[in-house]
């Protein structure tokens, strides 16, 4: 999986370093050190990322790369990061080619109790029950990570954009017609969805506009 980002580098430790504005552990299954590579200026370049605390995670740069690198301004990171989803997609009858529907539209579905909104956001997409997908998912309350999602999407045939784009600070966001949209809430995420200019939230219902200050980061839904 890739992940779409901002952000500056640091070389005041002597070498190169990128802090990371997601934590890593809910998209990602692996910990420790992370094997990734990321481009950057044009450029790709192998990198490691080391693990700061509780999922917050930063590129360590090879010296070389860092040296050719301005510091102290944003630059625009596409990282991509092996062996990143749970595989929940084997033995499944759909497929990207035959999606277990076509989504032309979104019927809203309320989460029963709180920490289902990831899966209640699938739900929704296939047009399933909660308790089909976290059959699917095998997590219950607060453990829907956007990995678990992805590989749910994967499972059911839902086809999307292999790049989670967290957009920077200030930037003026476009949101595709269809996608998952993340936002922070204490020490987890809240999932929702956007369809067509609405949004659907599994907590609140349906409205026609959504505060993009609290966007965190999206999933672009091509099904």
């Amino acid at each position: 999986m890739r992940y779409f980002f901002e952000s500056k580098v640091d070389k005041s430790n002597g070498t190169g370093t990128i802090p990371i504005p997601f934590n890593v552990w809910e998209v990602c299954k692996q910990t420790d050190v992370i094997k990734a590579d990321l481009v950057l200026d044009n450029k790709i370049i192998d990198c490691e990322l080391y693990p700061q605390e509780k999922g917050i995670y930063e590129v360590h740069l090879p010296a070389e790369a860092a040296a050719e690198i301005e510091e102290g301004v944003a630059h625009k990171i596409l990282l991509h990061i092996n062996g990143s989803l749970i595989r929940m997609d084997q033995n499944s009858p759909y497929s990207f080619e035959k999606p277990i529907r076509k989504i032309d539209h979104i019927d809203i579905i309320k989460q029963p109790e709180d920490g289902l909104c990831g899966q209640t956001c699938i739900a929704m997409l296939a047009g399933v029950t909660i308790a089909d997908v976290i059959k699917v998912m095998d997590c219950r309350e607060w453990q829907a990570t956007m990995g678990r999602l992805i590989s749910a999407l994967n499972y059911y045939g839902i086809d999307h954009s292999d790049i989670i784009i967290y957009p920077g600070q200030d930037e003026e966001v476009r949101l595709p017609k269809c996608a998952i949209l993340m936002e922070k809430m204490g020490r987890f995420s809240h999932y929702l969805l956007t369809f067509d200019g609405k949004f659907y939230d599994p907590n609140l219902g349906v409205f026609d506009e959504y505060d993009m200050s609290k966007l965190k980061g999206y999933l672009e839904i091509k099904g």
